[in-house]
């Protein structure tokens, strides 16, 4: 089977093999530069410029790697896929949560996702009762939908939340969706909806009030207006289809929009655990094609749902992420220490381009058993790759500029802007 390679720097030292039987290590890669440092320049764009044979998932917050590398993917065989979430009404492709959903296990981990989406809940003391309670509420409600709906979407979980309200009954709340679950106990009262629900209608009314004010805060946080009407477009994200035929998906985050880091991070824990459920139901137990996830700015959203536990398996079933960062503290914030350790722990190539985090610079420093100044002051555009297994490569960052591929892709990049410059001006 043919493989990928990954230029990581200057000179042939700093460019590896994909392929993990070859290497005997993960394809796991983490990037730490501070902002500018040229993580996206001399490190993302050089692994899709070497990108042929496996399907790619690459999370942006610059349009201008989707509309310069789009044409260039299509000639290569891929089917290119644009999930905009910034202006979801240009995306070629829709996602639905609700697409993914095949079991119980799968409408609590939905519900668990969306319900701790909220990055600050990871740090926080307060009692988890709370988040449990809106997870059961959610659960409830989508399977509800899945149950009388023909053709669900999560569209169909808004509009119920939506429709929801509670009063203070003789001996139990009231709500307004009490007809809607006594139809479906007629038939079934022992169902998973029918059970979540009961949960949720002994409560008493100010705490059922409090339960729906969390999970409604929540609701609107993530899903706004604009993402609410692409999820009911026909055309949705096939995770199977990704693993099975060469695909790129191109996500487009904001980098000053928090709420739609929640949504995406959620997307990004069903996708993990959709790929790792396909490849086990395959004979091989390893996806067909190699998946790989670039995802820039990883530590600034919100915390994946159980990513740490996901990372340490993915090689057996051939899925890979490569991880950029601004510092190990930011990573550390995010996900927690004892995680943020497991996470490195489980890349098993790190590239250190330098910054200013003194912490991260400390890590850096026992690493290479150098002098914590060397490295707080490491000049400009020099970097250092650990492999496991390896001595560490000082190197200089990968000069894309003089890669005669990157120089014709840039040019006829900003010639069909030109064009449509011209076509503007009329």
């Amino acid at each position: 089977m043919k493989v990928d390679r990954m230029i990581l720097g200057e000179g042939s030292n700093a460019v590896f093999s994909t392929d993990c039987n070859e290497t005997g290590l993960n394809n796991n890669v983490i990037v730490c530069a501070s902002s500018g440092g040229g993580k996206t320049m001399s490190i993302m764009e050089p692994r899709l410029l070497e990108t042929f044979h496996s399907s790619l998932i690459v999370t942006c917050t610059k349009r201008r790697i989707v509309d310069k590398y789009r044409d260039v993917f299509q000639k290569r065989g891929y089917t290119v896929q644009d999930l905009n979430f910034v202006k979801p009404a240009e995306s070629n492709v829709a996602y639905d949560p609700l697409a993914y959903v095949s079991s119980y296990s799968d409408i609590t981990f939905l519900a668990e996702s969306i319900v701790k989406s909220n990055p600050r809940k990871e740090n926080t003391t307060a009692d988890p009762y709370w988040d449990d309670a809106s997870v059961s509420l959610l659960s409830a409600l989508i399977s509800y939908v899945l149950m009388t709906e023909d053709n669900p979407t999560f569209a169909d979980v808004l509009k119920l939340i939506d429709s929801l309200t509670i009063t203070e009954g003789v001996s139990r709340i009231e709500t307004s969706i009490d007809t809607k679950f006594a139809r479906v106990a007629q038939k079934d009262p022992h169902c998973f909806a029918v059970t979540c629900w009961n949960s949720f209608k002994v409560l008493p009314i100010k705490t059922a009030s409090c339960v729906y004010g969390t999970l409604n805060t929540t609701i609107d946080t993530i899903f706004s207006p604009e993402l609410r009407k692409m999820i009911s477009r026909k055309d949705k994200v096939d995770f199977e289809e990704i693993a099975n035929h060469k695909t790129v998906l191109f996500i487009t985050t904001s980098a000053v929009n928090p709420a739609l880091n929640c949504f995406i991070n959620m997307f990004y824990a069903q996708m993990f655990k959709q790929l790792f459920e396909y490849a086990e139901l395959l004979p091989s137990g390893k996806l067909p094609i190699p998946v790989s996830v670039l995802a820039d700015d990883f530590a600034t959203g919100s915390r994946i749902l159980n990513f740490p536990e996901y990372i340490s398996i993915f090689r057996e079933k051939q899925i890979s992420v490569m991880l950029l960062l601004q510092s190990e503290a930011q990573l550390e914030r995010m996900y927690g220490y004892e995680d943020a350790v497991t996470i490195i722990d489980n890349c098993d190539t790190y590239v250190y381009m330098g910054g200013m985090n003194l912490k991260t610079c400390r890590s850096i420093s026992e690493r290479l058993n150098m002098p914590l100044e060397d490295v707080l002051y490491m000049p400009l555009g020099q970097e250092v790759i650990f492999r496991r297994g390896q001595r560490p490569i000082l190197t200089q960052r990968y000069d894309v500029l003089h890669d005669k591929v990157y120089q014709k892709i840039t040019q006829d990049y900003e010639k069909r802007l030109r064009e449509v410059e011209k076509t503007e001006r009329g």
